[in-house]
């Protein structure tokens, strides 16, 4: 997806991007999602997951770091580097292992990843905005 803005003011918003996105998904991808606490990448990633039909709920790693998300033609896996400190901890979480398996990784708080985040990967952005209900936001993909 070339550079794109998208404004959604709901979680069936955010996850209308996700589906479109997760259609340009091959295994191997690295997806850095970038944005405040509570800023919509766990809603975004509970999109790409029902899109490309992972059975199991999407909830926030922050606790247990990666988990795991069997889809249709790829393990898709969703890590939380908010709790790490470096490029050695990323390693030591199996990041070398999900890439060699052909995982597709969504990485929340990538710059903890340091040098490992690969030139090709996309990067999505996410900002809050004014609204009723703290669910209007910004997303920007970047390449």
């Amino acid at each position: 997806m070339e550079q794109k803005r998208f404004v959604t003011e709901d979680e069936e918003g955010t996850w209308a991007v996700a589906r479109e996105f997760a259609a340009e998904l091959k295994p191997g991808d690295v997806v850095c999602l970038e944005g405040d606490l509570g800023a919509g990448k766990t809603t975004f990633t509970q999109g790409l997951a029902a899109a490309l039909g992972a059975g199991r709920a999407v909830t926030s790693p922050t606790f247990c770091l990666v988990s795991e998300h069997p889809a249709r033609d790829f393990m898709l896996v969703h890590m939380d580097l908010y709790r790490l400190h470096g490029p050695d901890d990323v390693l030591a979480i199996g990041w070398e292992d999900y890439l060699a398996q052909g995982a597709v990784l969504v990485v929340e708080w990538p710059d903890r990843a340091g040098e490992l985040i690969p030139p090709s990967a996309r990067h999505v952005a996410f900002t809050h905005l004014p609204g009723a209900d703290g669910c209007r936001r910004a997303i920007e993909f970047n390449p």
